[in-house]
């Protein structure tokens, strides 16, 4: 397993990027499923034959990351960011831009010992930030890269304990992970739809597009979810941990986004509790899932998430936890394979 994240994480897809990630996991899949194709719009979707009810497991391949907006006289990169990103994080940070070839950056700005006492209080924008290529001019600059390059931040996958790893893009190259897994391990008495739905980070685009097509009768989107669990955050407002169990989302958004069907939150919690495994509830006011596409679509789909708790989600160095992995896909298995028939009661 340590070895599948390592190459998830460490493969780039930002949105509309996610090319190299689909292939990945059509090659892991690709012995175990039925079918596996790509639609118009790149999401792929493997479908493993049961019966006649079709459920929809949900992955996300996007990642967070930047694009190239602009290569001035000296070389210097303007870009713009892709999906949800605090600017504070991103100085000083290495980066990767993908053109024909991988070159690698670094993000800079302004030096503090230049700036005025009000300009070092404030968080610098994106906007007066560059990528420093090394190069020494244009010309140079665009031998190597074009405007409209994906650019992915570099964070390697590295074990930090026995059981705790951390990497850039947990979210949601670990979701991609379970989606794997289970398609692996299942056999259902359902036919299983295992998606990897493109851009998500840019508004749940994939998933609206490849569940019209599917019109499953369940659904339940893979993801991360945050993790509190460490200094700057009171335990009411993010109470979930690692190494306590997957998470059952019952609402995200305040309600904006999903609120779980109650087939899905029954069909989870029900397998949880029957298999003796350790599970979390979250109710959040954060952000939301492709199950908020999901649902909507056609004349309503019951859909629910359940995710690995992973702590400085939307940064290069997220941290989650094995046994949380190991879990959730044991506990979708379990669902998929026997409890299925609870919701029908």
């Amino acid at each position: 397993m340590k070895k599948l994240i390592k190459k998830l994480t460490e493969t780039p897809g930002i949105s509309g990027f996610e090319e190299k990630i689909r292939e990945l996991i059509k090659n892991e899949i690709e012995d175990y499923v039925d079918e596996v194709k790509y639609d118009s719009l790149g999401n792929l979707i493997a479908v493993k034959k049961g019966g006649d009810k079709k459920v929809m497991l949900a992955a996300h391949m996007d990642e967070i990351g930047l694009m190239v907006k602009h290569i001035n006289k000296k070389g210097f990169v303007k870009f713009s960011k892709i999906g949800g990103i605090n600017d504070q994080m991103l100085l000083n940070q290495t980066v990767k831009i993908h053109g024909e070839k991988t070159v690698t950056g670094v993000i800079g700005s302004k030096p503090p010992h230049r700036m005025k006492p009000k300009e070092r209080k404030r968080v610098i924008s994106y906007e007066n930030m560059f990528i420093d290529i090394g190069v020494k001019n244009e010309k140079e600059a665009k031998k190597l890269i074009s405007v409209g390059d994906p650019i992915t931040f570099e964070g390697n996958f590295e074990m930090l304990s026995d059981k705790i790893f951390k990497a850039k893009a947990l979210d949601n190259r670990l979701g991609c992970l379970v989606m794997i897994e289970v398609l692996k391990k299942v056999d259902s008495s359902a036919t299983i739809y295992g998606v990897g739905t493109v851009q998500e980070e840019v508004g749940l685009k994939g998933a609206r597009t490849s569940a019209y097509q599917i019109n499953p009768d369940l659904a339940i989107a893979l993801d991360v979810t945050i993790a509190g669990d460490h200094p700057g955050i009171k335990k009411e407002d993010a109470p979930v941990e690692l190494g306590k169990g997957p998470v059952i989302v019952l609402t995200d958004a305040s309600g904006r986004g999903i609120i779980t069907h109650p087939k899905v939150r029954k069909l989870l919690i029900t397998t949880a509790e029957k298999e003796n495994i350790e599970y979390q509830l979250e109710v959040s006011e954060g952000g939301t899932t492709d199950a908020t596409a999901i649902h909507l679509t056609r004349a309503g789909i019951p859909s629910g998430v359940l995710s690995v708790p992973t702590r400085y989600i939307h940064t290069p160095v997220s941290v989650a936890h094995l046994d949380d992995v190991k879990n959730c896909i044991k506990l979708l298995t379990k669902a998929l394979e026997k409890y299925l028939e609870v919701i029908e009661n």
